[in-house]
C-alpha cells in the first residue's frame, strides 16, 4: 500500500474527529470546509513525521487542534462572556429540556477561548487527562486546573442562564 493509500484510509477512518474540531471552531458552513481542507493539508504534510508512537487519533486531534488554532489567527481574542444573546430561541415550550439544556451547553462551549474548547472537546470524548494532555502538548496537572475553571464557567454560565428564565 502506497503512503498516500495509507494516509487516504486512515484519514477515512477518523474522519469524525476533523469534522468535530470544524463544527467547534467555525460557525459557517463554509468556514468549516475552508478549515476541514486545511487541516487534511496540514495532516498530509505532517504525515511524513508521524512516528506511531501515539495513537494516529491522538496525532490527528493533535494536527487538527493546532491547525484550527491557528487557522484565523487574524481574530482578535476574546474574554469569556456570558450572554444569552449567542443562544437564539434554544429553549421553547415545545422542545425537550434535555435537548435545550445540550444546546445551551454547547453554546457555552462555544464561547470558550480555543484551547477550553479543545480540552473540553476531548474530555467529551472519555481522554483522560494524560492523553489531553499529549495531545495538546500541556502537563495534566495544567490540564486538570484549566477543566476545573472550565467547569466552574459553565456552571456560571449555566446558572444565569436559568435564571434569566
Amino acid at each position: 500500500m502506497t503512503v498516500e493509500k495509507a494516509f487516504i484510509q486512515l484519514l477515512n477512518e477518523h474522519q469524525k474527529i476533523v469534522h468535530k474540531v470544524c463544527n467547534l471552531y467555525m460557525d459557517s458552513h463554509t468556514d468549516k470546509e475552508d478549515l476541514f481542507q486545511e487541516i487534511t493539508l496540514q495532516a498530509w504534510k505532517a504525515y511524513g513525521n508521524f512516528r506511531g508512537e501515539a495513537k494516529f487519533s491522538t496525532w490527528l486531534y493533535r494536527v487538527a487542534l493546532n491547525t484550527a488554532i491557528t487557522f484565523f489567527r487574524k481574530e482578535k481574542k476574546t474574554a469569556f462572556i456570558y450572554s444569552t444573546d449567542n443562544i437564539p430561541d434554544i429553549i421553547n415550550n415545545e422542545q425537550d429540556p434535555i435537548e435545550a439544556q445540550t444546546k445551551a451547553m454547547y453554546a457555552a462551549i462555544g464561547d470558550l477561548s480555543k484551547i477550553d474548547k479543545a480540552i473540553v472537546m476531548l474530555y467529551l470524548e472519555d481522554y483522560s487527562y494524560a492523553e489531553i494532555s499529549e495531545t495538546i502538548g500541556i502537563t495534566a496537572n495544567n490540564i486538570a486546573v484549566k477543566m476545573n475553571r472550565i467547569k466552574i464557567k459553565l456552571k456560571e454560565f449555566t446558572q444565569q442562564y436559568y435564571s434569566n428564565l
